[in-house]
């Protein structure tokens, strides 16, 4: 097996585990907030440490970083905080499965967007696949226990929060991205590095400030709770180096259509960790977003 669809199977394991534990977080130990703090926390001197030793191991200098690059950073560490805030909420909501299927329209989200405000072209089997995802979003966006009409689920709190946090993920993506691309390296493991250290250490800053304002009893509750958030900060690294490792060997188009086993692995968690029915009607809605996923990444 090539080593990028090694990485990309890893950061997708690695990237299900952090939301299983910080579904498990949610429920019963911390807030909406408190939860989403926990991944930063213990994420950010994980990153710290690695970048240190990677730049004492290559000799190298630290990049010098422009306003750009932190005006790029920190839009994309907002909306990542916003993100997973959402994803979090919406696992009070609905089953695990349907919760993580709805963060992965961010990638037919991002090609909307690109549209909408940047000029960026489709074609037209790109918009095939973005009117199949829709079909899959219709049939999730309705709860098995709601009887309202269609409009009522479109504009229900899950289907609201889940398109959320599909939409902010594609912008921290990318505005990570640009960021990235303001470091002047060659190397581009230093720069996925670097501005992974000052995001995190960023967004834990940010969040600690705001939870010792509003939710004060937070920040002690997510030390208390180490032992499992300490795993959530690990395991959100150890993704985002899985994926960018598979970026950097592969086109990002098979990297996150490979990536796309994500929806398998959260329906195996929904059902056998933590015991949620899926009806026919969510598999169906998860089929659907799947393949409109698939497509769009391996046809667009």
């Amino acid at each position: 097996m090539e080593p990028w669809i090694v990485a990309s199977v890893a950061a997708a394991l690695f990237q299900t585990v952090r939301f299983m534990l910080q579904k498990v977080l949610s429920m019963d130990v911390l807030s909406t907030a408190g939860s989403t703090f926990a991944r930063f926390a213990y994420a950010a001197p994980a990153a710290l440490v690695l970048t240190v030793f990677y730049i004492w191991l290559r000799g190298a200098d630290v990049p010098a970083l422009s306003h750009a690059f932190w005006g790029y950073a920190w839009m994309g560490a907002l909306a990542q905080i916003l993100a997973t805030a959402c994803v979090v909420a919406l696992f009070r909501q609905r089953n695990f499965a349907v919760g993580i299927t709805f963060k992965k329209t961010e990638v037919i989200q991002a090609a909307i967007v690109g549209v909408a405000f940047f000029g960026d072209a489709v074609s037209l089997a790109g918009w095939g696949a973005i009117l199949i995802g829709l079909v899959g979003v219709l049939m999730l966006s309705r709860s098995p226990d709601m009887d309202a009409g269609l409009w009522q689920s479109l504009k229900s709190r899950a289907t609201l929060l889940g398109l959320a946090s599909g939409l902010l993920f594609a912008i921290s993506g990318t505005t990570y991205r640009a960021a990235s691309l303001e470091i002047a390296s060659e190397d581009p493991f230093l720069r996925a590095a670097v501005t992974l250290v000052c995001v995190t250490a960023s967004q834990f800053a940010a969040m600690a400030l705001w939870l010792r304002w509003k939710e004060p009893g937070q920040v002690t509750a997510v030390w208390q709770a180490r032992h499992v958030a300490v795993w959530v900060g690990l395991t959100s690294m150890a993704g985002s180096l899985g994926w960018f490792i598979a970026f950097t060997l592969q086109t990002a188009a098979y990297v996150k259509a490979v990536g796309q086993i994500e929806l398998i692995l959260s329906i195996m968690a929904s059902v056998l960790f933590f015991k949620e029915k899926i009806t026919a009607r969510e598999l169906m809605g998860i089929g659907f977003l799947a393949a409109s996923i698939l497509a769009f990444v391996l046809l667009v």
